[in-house]
């Protein structure tokens, strides 16, 4: 009988966050061990809970949300996101500009779906967040990896993008701030990424969904503010992490620069929001109450804060670690060290974390897993209290003093 295999496009997707070493930890767990999990910024399991008004509104609004709605979103969700960025600067912004889908994760992959044609080459950043990776390949493109320089703050080596642009390089994405370096882009670098896009004719993809978890002086730019009406701008943005709100999935995108230029794409893209009807309704309801309401992610992000003292301690901790490096985050909720390979020669750093779980019960992610280059960092999310934070990097510290003998 013919076997049932996977299909030929999931030959180059790859999602190590969720992959292989998650498996493992399971494993681990259905035998009775507790493993501290690491591996994914989910707020929730760490004690983080959304704003009792966003809870409220989605109750309030339960019974008026059973029926299909605009497959773009609810108008007041959608106004409220155009209103948002018109504070920023960005006034042109109107309520069909913007589309609501379930988290930023399904955007990604609509948008990819509606623009990428089969070889189209999308430059997207080294380390990034997999899903554009792995949703460029899944759309039929070729994710071209441009560097981002550890020796300069995780900053995205300009001169590799312009070397890396060819004329089948269609689109150029940002992660900012960064998963999973934290690095904080200045204005300039923003600027810079604007005006590679504007003289390759690309259109830029900007992932913000951090911009409000920011550190000591770190400012967040929109790159679609500089972006202006000749640059085609997706920014992607939602509640998930500064409003605590992972499982509620609720994100958009919205759109800016020479919408008449786009028509036909913009018509993809609403084609594919219809085919999957709509975003889940009830979470729509919390979008205008999260954006226009108290901004509590603000007292998580300045010295006291939890978000703040995580993320330096991390940092600070893992830096002590014989052998081992760490770039201090400017915002998001990670770390993203490194290991030494003249003091720890990893060949596999995926078989180092499935160690390190196995002797440790901490469950982290490989560098290679975010497409950096070389098997020599580790991703650890900061989301756990400092008691705990600390006994994690205790226990991965006696590990790598137990590999350097």
């Amino acid at each position: 009988m013919r076997r049932i295999v996977q299909s030929k496009k999931l030959q180059h997707v790859r999602y190590d966050v969720r992959g292989p070493i998650l498996v493992e930890a399971q494993r681990l767990e259905a035998e009775g061990h507790k493993i501290l999990k690491l591996n994914i910024g989910n707020t929730a399991p760490f004690g983080f809970e959304a704003p009792e008004a966003i809870v409220a509104d989605m109750i309030h609004n339960l019974p008026e949300s059973q029926g299909y709605v605009d497959s773009r979103g609810i108008y007041s969700a959608r106004t409220a996101v155009a209103q948002y960025y018109q504070s920023h600067g960005l006034r042109d912004t109107t309520v069909e500009d913007v589309y609501i889908g379930n988290g930023v994760s399904e955007l990604i992959t609509m948008v990819l779906q509606a623009f990428v044609d089969d070889g189209n080459e999308i430059l997207v950043p080294a380390p990034d967040y997999p899903l554009w990776t792995g949703a460029v390949s899944l759309a039929g493109g070729t994710p071209v990896h441009y560097r981002c320089d550890e020796d300069n703050g995780w900053n995205p080596d300009l001169a590799d993008i312009e070397s890396k642009i060819t004329p089948n390089t269609h689109a150029l994405v940002l992660i900012n701030p960064n998963n999973p370096t934290g690095a904080v882009y200045s204005e300039e670098t923003v600027r810079a990424f604007v005006d590679i896009a504007r003289r390759h004719d690309l259109v830029l993809m900007s992932d913000e969904i951090y911009e409000k978890i920011l550190f000591d002086d770190a400012v967040h730019h929109h790159t679609a503010t500089f972006a202006g009406d000749d640059v085609l701008c997706l920014t992607f943005s939602g509640l998930s992490k500064a409003y605590r709100v992972c499982g509620y999935r609720a994100g958009w995108v919205m759109v800016s620069g020479p919408k008449h230029r786009a028509e036909d794409f913009l018509e993809g893209l609403t084609l594919l929001s219809n085919m999957r009807m709509c975003a889940n309704v009830p979470a729509q309801h919390a979008i205008q109450t999260a954006l226009g309401g108290y901004q509590s992610v603000g007292e998580l992000t300045v010295p006291g804060g939890r978000f703040y003292e995580q993320s330096k301690l991390a940092s600070r901790l893992l830096d002590e670690i014989p052998g081992v490096s760490c770039v201090e985050p400017r915002g998001a909720l990670y770390c993203f060290p490194r290991l030494d390979p003249a003091v720890y020669p990893i060949e596999d750093d995926e078989a180092f974390v499935i160690d390190l779980l196995r002797a440790k019960k901490i469950l982290v992610t490989h560098g290679t897993g975010f497409n950096w280059f070389a098997p020599d960092h580790f991703r650890l999310v900061t989301l756990p209290d400092t008691a705990v934070l600390t006994e994690a990097i205790e226990r991965i510290a006696d590990y790598l003093e137990h590999l350097r003998g």
